[in-house]
């Protein structure tokens, strides 16, 4: 399924995040080079999880618009078979 493809994606690249810091806790400041590769370890990550968040909110916009058509559905199934909605 790509939900849970996605997910899985997403769970990988919080935990690269988790790495990612912890690492930078273990770095010194005066050790340039890996505080370069670092932040640009981070900024990847980040952008993934941002691509992630959009994919997420596209989701759930899209499940929002099933769940007020499959409503706006029953709803005139109802009036067809002569129940009223309350």
């Amino acid at each position: 399924m790509p939900g849970e493809k996605a997910s899985a994606a997403g769970e990988a690249l919080l935990r690269r995040l988790r790495r990612l810091v912890a690492r930078a806790a273990t770095i010194k400041e005066s050790d340039y080079k890996q505080l370069l590769a670092l932040l640009d370890d981070i900024e990847t990550t980040r952008s993934g999880l941002l691509k992630k968040c959009g994919e997420v909110e596209s989701e759930m916009r899209q499940a929002t618009a099933r769940t007020t058509a499959i409503g706006a559905y029953l709803r005139n199934s109802q009036v067809h078979r002569g129940k009223r909605h309350n």
